[in-house]
């Protein structure tokens, strides 16, 4: 499946429950229109890893997630076993029918539509970020063994990164680039609503006030979207209608994943964030 436009991709996300901006929606149609793989940079939590399975659902794509290949050395024993007993031939021991498929390989070498996931790429280390480079601007796998796999049908490519470290430039020449930041109070809300049915209205306005309230404080790890869909989640199975102090205080495990934050914000800031959402909400 293609599109024709930007607009025909965002409303296939809107079904995938995914709400991106224009910026990243025109990142993703370009990323398929050029057969360019594009690189999503963005703290935790904004929905980068999210973008990915949300392009394979409109793209009715089968979503791989990172890895290689290797051989299958088991099989390739018992071969060698039953040959000097002759009960088989000789064969090739490397093989096509030795190789066990992992994803990148998979990926290339698949008939059908699929989106390839490499997710968190600088966490890897910068070797197989070397790796790769024949991946993303070939689209082919060399094997030692057997020779160099080319992609039946190209994948579409996304990789992510957290900017835990900086990507070398020759990666970033092989791809489409786009920064996730944290959505505006009205698209969050917006989230919010399609990734919680039910959600009263006021509690989600609320919930997402807090959040972006809690990304103002000097935190280890501010939360985003995914901590503010999860805490919605949460407060919403406890029957709430609205924010208070108590039931903030109760659930801030939900939204913050650090003790220090957790405490930080307890000591100094709930009681005025729980206020000023609330305000916000009301306006």
């Amino acid at each position: 499946m293609r599109f024709r436009t930007i607009d025909e991709l965002e409303d296939a996300l809107r079904e995938a429950e995914y709400l991106p901006d224009r910026g990243l929606s025109t990142a993703l149609f370009l990323s398929l229109a050029l057969e360019k793989p594009l690189l999503l940079e963005g703290e935790a939590g904004v929905g980068k890893t999210e973008a990915a399975k949300a392009l394979a659902a409109a793209l009715e794509a089968h979503l791989i997630r990172l890895q290689c290949y290797e051989w299958n050395y088991p099989r390739q024993l018992l071969h060698i076993r039953a040959a000097q007993e002759g009960t088989v031939s000789e064969a090739e021991l490397f093989g096509p029918d030795f190789l066990i498929r992992r994803p990148l390989l998979e990926a290339i070498d698949s008939d059908g539509p699929v989106v390839l996931l490499i997710d968190e790429l600088d966490r890897a280390d910068e070797e197989f970020e070397a790796f790769l480079l024949e991946i993303l601007s070939d689209f082919q796998i060399t094997i030692p063994e057997i020779g160099t796999i080319k992609a039946r049908r190209r994948p579409a490519v996304v990789v992510t990164s957290n900017r835990t470290r900086d990507l070398h430039d020759a990666l970033k020449r092989r791809t489409l680039y786009h920064w996730i930041g944290h959505p505006g109070m009205e698209r969050e809300l917006e989230i919010v609503k399609l990734r919680v049915p039910g959600v009263p209205e006021r509690l989600a306005a609320e919930a997402a006030a807090f959040v972006r309230g809690l990304r103002g404080l000097e935190l280890a790890k501010p939360p985003g979207v995914a901590e503010t869909i999860d805490w919605a989640h949460a407060l919403a199975a406890l029957g709430r209608q609205e924010l208070d102090a108590e039931v903030v205080e109760q659930t801030l495990g939900s939204v913050l994943k650090y003790r220090e934050d957790i405490e930080a914000v307890r000591d100094v800031a709930l009681a005025r964030l729980v206020e000023e959402a609330r305000a916000t909400a009301r306006s």
